[in-house]
């Protein structure tokens, strides 16, 4: 059975509930993501010129090693254009460097150069400070709670998007 028909959106529906932006989970979770993405950005932007999904691309390479455009979009859940105009944009800044694939020549395997490492290095306390004033006046179980249901969130998303056919609307 679909996760959509066994969720609270079968139970509204049930109830003659109408869809209310404000209280629409998905609508909320976008509404805040976007706000503090816009936050971030401005300060990245403005501070370093780079952009979030530039950073995003260095912190991955940061933690992660050298990578794959593919691999990156899979560990990102960023499109592949989104990633490919981000490593751009790193490649002429020389904040990462492009070289050749040797399990597979199709593709590229991206890394940080020095100055990438040295910018990540500066940047990282600046975004955990963002992060320790978003959260300040949440309790840490309150944090691990998010933490945990933003998890689960994700895993359903990627169960749905799997499914073979769209979810069944209750009648």
């Amino acid at each position: 059975m679909s996760l959509l028909r066994q969720g609270s959106a079968s139970q509204a529906a049930a109830d003659g509930a109408a869809l209310k932006l404000d209280s629409y989970l998905p609508y909320r979770l976008s509404v805040a993501s976007n706000a503090v993405s816009g936050l971030i950005a401005r300060a990245y932007e403005d501070r370093f010129g780079l952009t979030v999904p530039q950073w995003r691309l260095l912190c991955v390479l940061a933690e992660d090693g050298a990578l794959t455009q593919v691999q990156i979009v899979a560990r990102t859940v960023m499109d592949k254009v989104t990633v490919s105009r981000a490593a751009q944009g790193l490649v002429k800044r020389r904040l990462i460097g492009r070289s050749e694939n040797t399990a597979d020549g199709r593709s590229h395997v991206l890394a940080l150069t020095g100055e990438g490492r040295s910018l990540h290095t500066e940047i990282a306390p600046l975004a955990l400070a963002y992060e320790a004033a978003l959260i300040a006046g949440l309790a840490p179980e309150e944090v691990a709670l998010l933490r945990r249901l933003l998890g689960r969130l994700q895993t359903a998303a990627g169960q749905l998007a799997g499914e073979a056919e769209p979810p069944k609307i209750p009648a």
